[in-house]
């Protein structure tokens, strides 16, 4: 399928689209988005969009062309574009827009207490509050960057901030922890390039803004979308610098455990752990672990994200434009 191999880096940014490539991929970006019921602004589409194109030239494509054809629908009073016949997706994004800004200021204090634990060099949000598309199901999901050499006995010990916030009726999810030597993802597709592109960074800006330049090849799937999404100013000041308090506190642990003792004692947690998933948990093509990484995806979201896709583009690749 056309929307999942990227282009050619070189090729992609040498010259823009013609209209009919580029009104297929505003569809298949629209696509995308109909997986997870959330209608895209031009400005979204254009992020998110796998060719390079100016904002005003994708505005004026789905206006002109896609909408005028019937291959894309439009709510004109509220901006938002979807596929035909699904423009009452507008309703479901508005409600979980007003979960979402429920959740926000309880998602910033769990990242300030995440970033003040030892070794922890960088709190992103991702999953759906990220972008603002919470239901009653959403989590509270975290990508965090370590120290080197002692991800797993970090991992250990923001337990205590999963069973607290359990205890509350909370549930943080750090379910994906690297470290600075690993900031280059090894899987590459479209799902991931997505998630990278979507996820606010909360702690920890210089550690992202590497991640990003490291994870270059995600230009490939998503030329538009640099830096991070465009989420209010403040939630990303606000949560940016660590607590006064936190700060000598945090340095005293880690010259504590930064010994043979505490390289020990993260061998010997990855080891147990590793053992123990991989008895619950045999075949999980999603899930990856290592010194250098801790990615407990267990419930293959990204391949039925991507067969999801694959068959809304085969539906709208049938349609004659």
């Amino acid at each position: 399928m056309k929307s999942i191999s990227p282009p050619d880096l070189e090729t992609a940014s040498a010259a823009e689209p013609n209209d009919a490539s580029l009104q297929t991929a505003i569809l298949h970006t629209v696509a995308y988005a109909d997986i997870f019921d959330y209608p895209l602004t031009v400005e979204e589409v254009h992020r998110y969009l796998e060719l390079p194109a100016p904002l005003a030239r994708v505005g004026a494509v789905v206006a002109n062309g896609a909408v005028s054809s019937g291959r894309l629908g439009w709510r004109v009073c509220d901006g938002y574009v979807s596929l035909p016949g699904r423009e009452e997706i507008v309703h479901v994004r508005k409600h979980r827009e007003r979960r979402a800004q429920a959740l926000w200021p309880g998602a910033l204090r769990y990242a300030s207490l995440i970033a003040s634990f030892p070794f922890v060099r960088m709190v992103a949000l991702t999953g759906s509050l990220a972008l603002d598309n919470a239901d009653d199901r959403t989590d509270l999901d975290f990508l965090i960057v370590t120290a080197p050499d002692r991800l797993w006995l970090c991992r250990s010990l923001l337990l205590i901030i999963v069973r607290w916030a359990r205890r509350r009726g909370d549930v943080v999810c750090p379910n994906y922890l690297v470290s600075e030597r690993a900031l280059a993802l090894e899987q590459r597709n479209l799902f991931v390039a997505r998630e990278l592109a979507q996820m606010v960074p909360l702690f920890g800006l210089d550690v992202y803004e590497r991640m990003r330049a490291a994870n270059g090849w995600s230009r490939a799937y998503l030329p538009n979308a640099d830096g991070p999404p465009g989420v209010p100013t403040w939630r990303i000041e606000r949560a940016r610098d660590l607590p006064a308090l936190a700060r000598p506190l945090r340095g005293t642990l880690e010259t504590g455990l930064r010994t043979p003792l505490g390289r020990w004692l993260d061998r010997w947690e990855m080891r147990r752990k590793i053992a123990r998933w991989r008895r619950q948990y045999p075949h999980q093509p999603e899930a990856a672990f290592g010194p250098d990484w801790c990615k407990g995806h267990f419930d293959a979201h990204g391949q039925r994200i991507m067969a999801a896709l694959a068959e809304r583009v085969q539906a709208i690749d049938e349609v004659p434009g």
